[in-house]
């Protein structure tokens, strides 16, 4: 039988930041929240940028110009 031999630990990764915390600038959110769901969900803003948009609750507000 062949020994199994061991040669230390493995080398880590670095630990790299999750994008969820680009979101906030001074502890406040950047981009606007949801008003059905609540303060944990983000508002997308598609290109065309004439609405935001909540993926979860499909809540759909339209822009000024």
């Amino acid at each position: 039988m062949a020994k199994v031999v061991k040669k230390g630990k493995k080398k880590r990764k670095p630990n790299i930041t999750s994008r969820r915390w680009e979101k906030y600038s001074d502890g406040k959110s950047v981009h606007p929240v949801c008003p059905r769901c609540g303060p944990a969900i983000f508002m997308a803003k598609p290109k065309s940028g004439n609405r935001l948009y909540c993926g979860k609750c499909h809540y759909t507000e339209f822009l000024k110009k």
